[in-house]
């Protein structure tokens, strides 16, 4: 029978579940993704967002909820990654803020925090768009706040009509996206959200994890992680693993069950999982012999391994009060150098994946290359380190990515003493044309200005390849065609890369051109990247053609004109 009301340990299970049941689904949810290419990655995002927000509360026994929902929301925001993750991390915030104060959340309590999460996921988004996951959310806050409205309801009652609502509203997306229609697809970042919902109502209901049904594909094993290390307490000594197989004739899965129950009245931690081939134990206990002891009576065990913590713990805290005083010291001579040397003026922190890019941003001075960009989003927290790292006034950020400006956003206003610019440059050929038109005398807005409109001015296509069949915008696709896209649209579909890269130019340059740059990828050969650059030059004889290394993965050419 369900609980009431969720205090601060049965939330706890209920993220740690949501967690898991969006890793299990995540590659089906990558797949969701509208563009058929190889960096479809919005399932990937949100599970590593999550891994982030497990790792922040793992070790944590909190009977608050509030308290235990502030922590989760602050490692949602630290690990977020790409537009998915972000809003996710922001839906988190919201929730936590909707619930604060209260050590029990109830009905009404829960769909408030529901809908303060909605709130503040649109306000993090500069131009909310429907049909997207922010859809999703504000339907199911409203659908339940005038559900719980109607007549007072359990949690439960709750749970199931925000998994109802969210099932609607997610079938609804296609037709708020014509892009979502013609792919067959419903919005991937919904799709995610609704995966954790239901996480958290299977966690609610005291049921199985692995046997709820997310509706996005197969779904793979979501692995217990035993960080010994994020331990505050140590209640128990002895770490106890080991596997029981070759079951004795007559067990049974209440066994099973009841071998489980007896772990956790002895210690804490347990993992007990598998079936009659062979069952998985994990548990932290001051006892491991009676652990062994009742494993013993129901078949027979290998792989047994026990691991003393407090041996473990002595050591690692005499290591890290080593760690410690090195750290200090260094840290009373950074200061010490800070105070003799002030923050200059201004610094640059750029997004790049490709060691010829991020060559290129270095060379012409940016301070921090925080390494991503189109198959790795980085963190809000890998953001905001880099720009801390730069010692400036004023920082300008390079996301060069469109699924990373969201996260440069948020990590510019958690920044400390730092005034942040964030630029909006879609990709690493816009972040270059920007720095280039950097003015160490210009005032802060002046050079905002200046590197916004030359990033602008910068037009780019990139070639790739489909990674599945779809029609998208009236082309049909094949998986492994080449495709060249041109201002987020997949301009030409064919066979060649050499064949699609001459006509892909031929979209992008412009009348008042004087410029062409062909960045080749780790996959091209310098020799079919400088053949094409001559090809190109011979084409286009009034302008400049220059071929330079990129070394960006998945993609054969990113093609600039300015």
């Amino acid at each position: 029978m369900s609980q009431q009301a969720i205090d601060g340990l049965l939330l706890k299970e209920m993220i740690i579940a949501g967690a898991s049941l969006l890793e299990q689904n995540r590659e089906a949810i990558d797949a969701l993704n509208v563009f058929p290419v190889p960096d479809g990655d919005t399932g990937t995002n949100m599970s590593l967002t999550m891994k982030s927000t497990v790792k922040e509360i793992a070790a944590q026994d909190i009977p608050s909820a509030a308290k235990l929902s502030g922590m989760a929301a602050r490692g949602a925001l630290k690990g977020a990654r790409g537009n998915s993750g972000v809003i996710l991390s922001q839906i988190l915030r919201g929730f936590s803020r909707g619930i604060e104060g209260c050590d029990t959340i109830d009905a009404e309590t829960f769909v408030k925090g529901l809908r303060s999460g909605a709130d503040t996921a649109y306000k993090a988004v500069m131009k909310p768009k429907e049909g997207t996951i922010l859809t999703v959310i504000r339907v199911i806050a409203e659908d339940t706040q005038r559900y719980v409205a109607k007549k007072p309801r359990t949690v439960g009652e709750v749970l199931d009509k925000m998994i109802r609502s969210g099932e609607a509203i997610l079938e609804k997306t296609p037709d708020m996206l014509p892009a979502l229609k013609q792919a067959g697809v419903v919005d991937s970042g919904g799709q995610g959200l609704l995966t954790v919902l239901k996480g958290w109502r299977a966690a609610y209901n005291g049921e199985k994890v692995e046997e709820t049904v997310a509706g996005v594909g197969e779904a793979a094993t979501f692995e217990f992680e035993d960080d010994h290390d994020s331990l505050e307490e140590l209640t128990f000594k002895y770490c106890t693993e080991f596997i029981i197989q070759d079951m004795n004739d007559g067990v049974t899965e209440d066994d099973i069950n009841k071998f489980r129950t007896r772990l956790g009245r002895i210690g804490d931690s347990v993992v007990c999982v598998g079936d009659f081939e062979f069952v998985k134990v994990h548990v932290h206990t001051n006892d491991p012999g009676k652990a062994i002891q009742w494993a013993c009576a129901m078949g027979d065990l290998v792989n047994l391994k026990i691991d003393n913590m407090a041996e473990e713990r002595k050591e690692r805290m005499a290591k890290a009060e080593a760690a410690q005083k090195e750290a200090e010291k260094k840290l009373l001579e950074e200061e010490a150098a800070k105070q003799e040397e002030p923050k200059k003026p201004y610094g640059m922190v750029a997004v790049s994946l490709g060691e010829g890019f991020s060559s290129i941003f270095t060379d012409l001075g940016v301070d921090h290359i925080v390494e991503g960009g189109q198959t790795m989003n980085p963190s809000i927290e890998d953001i905001l380190d880099a720009i801390n790292g730069v010692g400036a006034q004023t920082v300008f950020v390079l996301p060069n990515n469109s699924n990373v400006i969201l996260a440069a956003s948020q990590a510019a206003e958690l920044a400390d003493g730092v005034n942040v610019v964030v630029l909006p440059t879609k990709n690493v050929a816009m972040g270059i044309g920007a720095v280039i038109a950097f003015n160490p005398e210009g005032s802060a807005e002046e050079n905002r200005e200046e590197m916004t409109a030359a990033a602008e001015q910068v037009k780019t296509g990139q070639i790739t390849f489909a990674v599945r069949d779809t029609v998208f915008e009236d082309k049909e696709i094949k998986e492994g065609d080449i495709i060249g896209i041109h201002n987020g649209r997949i301009e030409t579909v064919g066979s060649s890369i050499h064949d699609i890269a001459l006509d892909l130019v031929g979209h992008v340059v412009e009348d008042g051109d004087s410029l062409i740059t062909i960045y080749y990828g780790q996959d091209t050969t310098e020799e079919d990247a400088q053949s094409l650059g001559a090809e190109v030059a011979e084409r286009f004889g009034d302008l400049d053609v220059e071929v330079q290394y990129g070394g960006q993965p998945l993609y054969y050419y990113l093609i600039s004109a300015e």
